[in-house]
């Protein structure tokens, strides 16, 4: 009979093929797949099943000799009767056997549990879904941040990791119960666990009318490579754009206002800035202001003084920026202003990549 090395075996050890399958087959764990699904507002489906209190992302388990991206497109086709290929993995988590505290019965070895990609989804794509008579209870599109809320913890934990690692497109995370193994930046910051900026408010790319009260200036400020500069709040990992409101020692400018908020928020400078327009509130007589800019240099992180907090400065494309944030259908036009700016800029545009935390201590010059 054929005989086989023990993995962990001495050099010289072998064992009969009958042993070392047994062997195997003693660590052999379940798979399972499931597809993170978000709408044009970042929001993450979520289903109700009739089997659990705690909601679920589309998935289950990998059947016999079924690879797991095929399991996700049976899974999707099963419980939202929609076809599509699945492609792109997000993470893949192993979920130990203490970890769900599983009634002995079940005899739970522990979990490799695959994520894929499904995609935005448009309100046509929404539109057809159809939900089979058992099973499923209904599906829902939920802020990132009430997944804890409404999911078991490690399933929130590996749904957030998988959504960080989309919009952070460094690859697939490695996660152990739902934690990532190497932490992005997005991953330390904690990132989306807190409600996004939400500003629903159209955008408006001409002059501001003179009876709207300037509340908010902020600044796309953009790197050699295109991309921008983005905070993001070390105790909640809410993120935002550089900038802020007028002080009365701005003296009513708004460039004032910008230029001292990105110095003391971000250590940053910026060259000539261009007017992108407004945000308007139909229901307050007040105007956000959006700016693009060369950013130019930055100095070692400082305390804002406004919040005594620390900020992480990352760099990431405006697409990336945009999927930190809340700003419904609006933000397609103000994305499109700071493109046609950064052409007037003479920026390139940034290929889609890992976001870049910016150094913690030392002076770092943009350009």
């Amino acid at each position: 009979m054929t005989t086989t090395p023990s993995p962990d075996a001495s050099p010289g050890t072998m064992m009969t093929d009958e042993a070392y399958g047994a062997l195997r087959a003693s660590a052999a764990l379940w798979a399972g797949t499931s597809v993170l699904i978000t709408d044009e507002r970042g929001r993450v489906l979520i289903q109700r099943v009739d089997y659990r209190t705690t909601c679920l992302l589309p998935g289950g388990a990998v059947d016999a000799n079924e690879a797991p991206a095929q399991g996700a497109a049976r899974e999707l086709h099963e419980e939202l009767g929609i076809t599509m290929t699945i492609h792109r993995g997000l993470a893949v988590d192993w979920v130990s056997a203490d970890s769900l505290n599983a009634p002995a019965d079940m005899r739970f070895p522990g979990e490799i549990l695959h994520v894929y990609d499904g995609g935005t989804w448009n309100d046509e794509q929404i539109a057809a879904i159809q939900l089979p008579d058992r099973e499923i209870k209904s599906v829902e599109f939920v802020e990132p941040a009430r997944l804890p809320d409404l999911m078991a913890p490690g399933d929130a934990r590996r749904a957030l990791s998988a959504l960080r690692a989309r919009i952070n497109s460094a690859g697939p995370a490695l996660l152990e119960n739902g934690v990532p193994i190497a932490p992005t930046v997005l991953d330390r910051a904690g990132a989306l666990r807190t409600a996004r900026a939400r500003h629903h408010l159209p955008f408006y790319n001409g002059p501001t009318p003179e009876q709207l009260s300037v509340v908010q200036a902020w600044g796309w400020l953009l790197g050699p490579d295109g991309r921008v500069l983005v905070l993001l709040e070390p105790d909640t990992g809410a993120a935002c754009l550089p900038g802020g409101t007028p002080d009365p020692a701005d003296r009513g400018s708004p460039l004032v206002t910008l230029r001292r908020e990105v110095r003391e928020e971000a250590a940053a400078e910026f060259g000539e800035p261009l007017f992108l327009g407004h945000l308007s509130d139909p229901d307050k007589p007040y105007a956000r202001l959006r700016y693009a800019a060369p950013l130019t240099r930055l100095g070692p992180p400082p305390v804002d003084p406004a919040t005594s907090r620390t900020h992480i400065r990352v760099l990431a494309t405006p697409e990336q920026a945009l999927e930190l944030f809340d700003w419904g259908p609006p933000a397609a036009d103000q994305l499109a202003a700071v493109h046609q700016a950064r052409v007037r800029l003479g920026i390139p545009r940034a290929a889609r990549q890992p976001l870049t935390e910016l150094p913690d201590a030392t002076d770092l010059t943009i350009s």
